[in-house]
């Protein structure tokens, strides 16, 4: 009965919010005729998930940080990812909002189509569904930028979720294909770049590092062809530092 009321919980919320969100229209999907395909994007705050979940077919999941899932560990990262950065004064306010958030962002990402993602102990059960996924031919859409600045579209990816290319070839012998995206909320849109296939006979360290930059610079390329707009950035700064894509041209090495 209470996984019952959850599910009506998610239903009406994720019904809502594409009411409110309005559509967002997705170029180059050519690009996803491959099979065995994780799709890589900028996270632009809450609208990479959304676009995911909303805009994207049944069989493609979502990697989401594991600590919104559990309704003990929502506060504090709700308060360190979404607002830590929040003038210091507002931050009784907000570590308020992290608490009182807490049972409903538990119930959104456990009935969405997520992967739980950890960087503790139970990483190895992120790669396990997610070659578990793979291997039952769904695909798997990934925001892995973390806080540090790469230029006027990114901040800078880590690079361990490459990895599991190198798990899933190790169970099924299918080179995992790599598709860049650039999601750019203003402009209502999501644009699918040229993709990337993962190489077995090269070392894990220099492919995490090939395919990361590769992507990176796939995504700053499809956004900087864009019409003039404002780039919505990982992290939740003051919208008067929000850059353009046409802000600044260079890509960093």
């Amino acid at each position: 009965m209470k996984q019952f009321c959850s599910r009506l919980i998610f239903k009406a919320v994720k019904s809502l919010v594409r009411f409110f969100y309005g559509t967002t229209k997705l170029y180059g999907t050519e690009s996803l005729s491959h099979e065995n395909t994780v799709i890589v994007a900028n996270h632009c705050q809450m609208n990479g998930p959304i676009v995911g979940e909303l805009f994207f077919p049944e069989n493609c999941y979502i990697w989401c940080s594991g600590e919104m899932m559990h309704l003990k560990e929502v506060p504090a990262y709700a308060f360190r990812d979404f607002w830590s950065q929040k003038p210091k004064w507002t931050h009784p306010f907000y570590r308020c909002l992290s608490y009182l958030i807490a049972p409903l962002a538990a119930c959104i990402f456990t009935n969405a189509r997520t992967v739980a993602v950890y960087r503790d102990n139970r990483a190895l059960s992120t790669f396990k569904e997610s070659v578990r996924h793979l291997s039952a031919g769904h695909n798997l859409l990934i925001f892995p930028e973390k806080d540090e600045k790469f230029n006027h579209i990114l901040y800078r990816f880590q690079e361990n979720f490459i990895d599991v290319a190198k798990l899933y070839y190790k169970k099924s012998g299918v080179p995992l294909t790599f598709v860049p995206m650039y999601i750019a909320p203003k402009l209502r849109s999501a644009y699918l770049g040229t993709p990337t296939v993962f190489d077995p006979t090269a070392e894990i360290s220099e492919e995490r590092h090939r395919i990361a930059s590769y992507l990176a610079k796939e995504i700053t390329r499809l956004a900087c062809g864009l019409p003039r707009h404002t780039v919505v950035p990982y992290r939740n700064i003051k919208k008067s530092h929000y850059l353009t894509n046409q802000d600044v041209t260079e890509v960093p090495k």
